[in-house]
């Protein structure tokens, strides 16, 4: 029998979040996430392929009690890897669910020998983008137009040199103000 759903209004230094390998069984739970966060979500068959793409992409959930509570993922094209999505449950906001997830990519980034991380991000989105620079990312263009659903402009985002000392010490650093205990499901990355 499953654990019950801690309440997300509870104390943050008790939380367990569990991050995995994105499967199939996951995806309802995604696309109900993807539903809720996104004015144009993704498709099953989507994310499918991209998780049937293990050699070029990294997709994760994050769970609680074992329910999936935010996703993520990124696509590597050379040394460069971009972050295609990120979404946590809106119930789940702000309890560094989103933080959790990219530290994982960005190590599993480093782990399959990137060099660098990018990102596209909404312009209205000032609380993704304070997360993003956080993990070093820097503004570096602009798409204008580029979420069809709103015509809002996309922030191109940076993070070089990911393989560095310097940047695995900003990772150890944001990964000890997280609050309760973050696991990761081991050997895969």
């Amino acid at each position: 029998m499953a654990r019950p759903l801690p309440d997300p209004a509870g104390d943050p230094r008790e939380l367990e979040v569990r991050i995995s390998p994105m499967r199939r069984r996951h995806l309802r739970a995604v696309l109900r996430i993807e539903h809720q966060v996104y004015p144009r979500p993704w498709s099953f068959g989507v994310f499918l392929s991209e998780i049937g793409q293990r050699t070029s992409r990294l997709y994760v959930v994050a769970r609680v009690a074992g329910e999936v509570v935010g996703y993520a993922g990124m696509m590597q094209a050379v040394d460069d890897a971009h972050i295609t999505t990120v979404a946590v449950d809106p119930a789940w906001q702000r309890h560094r669910i989103a933080t959790r997830m990219l530290l994982v990519l960005a190590r599993g980034a480093i782990a399959r020998g990137c060099a660098n991380l990018t990102l596209e991000v909404r312009m209205s989105n000032s609380g993704a983008q304070a997360l993003y620079q956080r993990f070093g990312f820097v503004p570096a263009g602009v798409r204008r137009g580029y979420y069809p659903e709103t015509r809002e402009d996309a922030l191109v985002m940076w993070a070089n040199d990911i393989g560095t000392p310097e940047y695995a010490a900003r990772l150890a650093d944001i990964e000890r103000e997280v609050p309760g205990r973050t696991i990761v499901d081991g050997g895969w990355l």
